[in-house]
């Protein structure tokens, strides 16, 4: 995803799809320098590469081009940076059958075009090339047998984050392992403790002033799935059963965890409405990073790309893993990296392609933006050092960020679900009516399956092996 979240070109949501690009100077990698060496007869090749982000993401994308045209002489790569409305920008390449050679793409995007035929299919690649046969099949965007849409650059996965230095008792400190994650009750009884009004009362204390709120115990917005996905997957529950086909997000189990989030901010006053944290849509909130440095709450589920922001902050901070209900789970995604399949250089942009999704070529896993997506960096302890062990990356950040990334974590349905644009249009603004607290859950959540049920188009295919 982009440097900064919040510089999300329009038309993405801010945490529902994620830019995952490729960063930095092979010598910058973190891993050592990868790639393979292109042999070339005739003229030189010229790619473009189109991605969004922040400044920050332009330039190390840059850097990243730079570098892959200096490993393979004859080919000549345009970065093509989009901060503005990217999915327009995309159509409108699409339409003129000028779609770039490497591009970033939302996942539902990504399945539509390589539906259409406007995207290589990168199957027969895999084997050839180690940065993608060293994934997972659940780490490929499959639209039918032996059909990839593509790959993600990189990973990123819901967590608990604190400001260390409101956690005096070490008791009251968040589990950094799956096994010991607090059950949603121990959740609620250390952040009721950890708010406090302008006296200093907590919301279990007699006179406590709910409308004078100094410090929040926990920041959890219901306006991302990235909060309460992975809990109603922890409680047994899901947007739809699993062919993809009947909508299931009315479950008691799903209900009761939307509930217990209205009831967090509502009933219990221990975390902040959507407009204590910056308007119905959390749009203006200040980052998870300055709401735990200014104490204004004392934990916050968030994405773990906030990582890069802590760690150039001045903020003692600490990650844990989510409350858990049925089983300890957080949500795994990154964003689609797709070829064109009307390039007019297929063996150089292929080239360009696995360079791009090759951990060895970026810095931004050892700086905390992004997580790797091949397996050896969650199994080969020297690989896992080489990302992690850093000042960034705290000492808990092995088992509640590696571990539990790779035991504990499904992917996020925006990814697997066909038709999840149409999806999204009404299942936003409902959850949204659910973060207003005027409407119960199970209300909301009733009043959606007559909408969604039509829309529901079934499940992309992930094989059990590639």
């Amino acid at each position: 995803m982009p440097t900064d979240p919040r510089s999300l070109p329009r038309g993405l949501s801010r945490r529902s799809f994620l830019g995952a690009g490729v960063a930095a100077t092979a010598g910058l990698g973190l891993f050592g320098c990868g790639g393979q060496s292109t042999t070339k007869s005739g003229g030189q090749a010229n790619l473009q590469f189109m991605y969004w982000g922040s400044a920050n993401e332009k330039a190390a994308i840059e850097q990243m081009t730079k570098a892959f045209e200096k490993s393979h002489s004859g080919t000549k790569v345009q970065p093509v940076h989009v901060p503005g409305d990217y999915e327009t920008k995309v159509n409108t390449l699409v339409a003129s059958n000028n779609l770039p050679d490497v591009a970033y793409m939302t996942a539902p995007t990504a399945y539509r075009l390589a539906e259409q035929g406007k995207i290589a299919n990168i199957y027969p690649y895999i084997e050839k090339y180690s940065q993608l046969s060293g994934r997972k099949p659940q780490n490929f965007f499959w639209y039918g047998d032996k059909q990839v849409a593509g790959t993600p650059a990189a990973s990123e996965i819901s967590l608990l984050w604190y400001n260390k230095d409101l956690f005096t008792d070490a008791s009251m400190t968040p589990p950094a392992e799956a096994d010991k994650a607090w059950s949603w009750d121990q959740l609620l009884e250390v952040a009721t403790a950890l708010t406090l009004d302008q006296n200093g009362k907590r919301p279990s204390d007699s006179g406590f002033k709910a409308d004078r709120i100094r410090q929040f115990g926990l920041s959890a917005p219901l306006s991302t799935q990235w909060t309460w996905y992975p809990l109603i997957r922890s409680n047994g529950g899901d947007v739809t059963d699993e062919s993809g086909t009947k909508y299931t997000l009315n479950s008691p189990e799903c209900v009761k965890v939307f509930q217990d989030l209205q009831d967090l901010i509502y009933k219990h006053k221990v975390a902040p409405s959507p407009a204590q944290l910056g308007g119905g849509d959390t749009a203006n909130a200040p980052t998870t990073t300055v709401q735990l440095q200014t104490k204004r709450v004392a934990m916050a589920i968030d994405g773990q790309w906030t990582l890069l922001d802590m760690g150039e902050s001045d903020l003692k901070y600490g990650i844990g893993v989510l409350p858990t209900y049925q089983e300890p789970i957080t949500q795994e995604a990154g964003s689609c990296r797709v070829m064109s399949s009307s390039t007019k250089h297929p063996e150089q942009a292929i080239e360009l392609y696995a360079y791009s999704v090759d951990g060895s070529n970026s810095d931004l896993f050892k700086k905390g933006l992004w997580m790797p997506v091949e397996t050896k960096y969650y199994s080969d302890a020297s690989a896992i050092d080489a990302w992690t062990k850093n000042d960034v990356h705290p000492p808990e950040y092995r088992t509640a960020a590696v571990d539990y990334r790779l035991n504990n974590s499904v992917r996020d349905f925006t990814q697997v679900l066909k038709n999840v644009p149409a999806i999204q249009e009404v299942l936003t603004p409902a959850i949204e009516q659910i973060a207003t607290g005027k409407v119960p859950a199970k209300t909301v959540l009733d009043g959606l399956e007559a909408k969604i049920q039509p829309l529901l188009k079934g499940r992309y295919p992930i094989p059990n092996s590639i």
